[in-house]
């Protein structure tokens, strides 16, 4: 599994951290990363901490926030992802169809108004 940042992806100026390159097994990875980072233990996720995710040319820090803010950065290259325990909790809902099948589908992991989305795609593509 890879993890980049692409910047001003559309005419908009919006942007995409984005997971890719993936199997299902790796999906099931990072669902269970969640789940048990996040909502069990209560804890902030370093991905540069799971094994199994590469990082391109950025790093994503997801942490419980009283609001749901999505993915903000300072430097372009380190990245925090700010949701609410709800809000993680229906990213872990949005991962289920990865976990039971392979796909080339892709799916934006919240829909929050933000220039930067979180992109979760086994092919790249969106």
């Amino acid at each position: 599994m890879m993890l980049d940042y692409i910047d001003n992806i559309n005419a908009y100026g919006d942007n995409v951290v984005r997971l890719y390159d993936f199997d299902r097994l790796q999906a099931v990875k990072f669902r269970q990363c969640l789940q048990e980072t996040i909502i069990i233990n209560n804890k902030e996720l370093d991905l540069s901490s799971c094994d199994f995710i590469e990082g391109r040319n950025c790093n994503l820090i997801l942490r419980i926030s009283e609001e749901d803010e999505g993915i903000t950065t300072s430097d372009d290259i380190n990245f925090y992802c700010d949701l609410t325990f709800k809000g993680y909790e229906q990213m872990i809902a949005l991962l289920a169809l990865f976990c039971t099948k392979e796909t080339k589908g892709h799916q934006y992991l919240y829909d929050v108004d933000s220039l930067t989305d979180f992109l979760f795609s086994p092919c790249g593509t969106w």
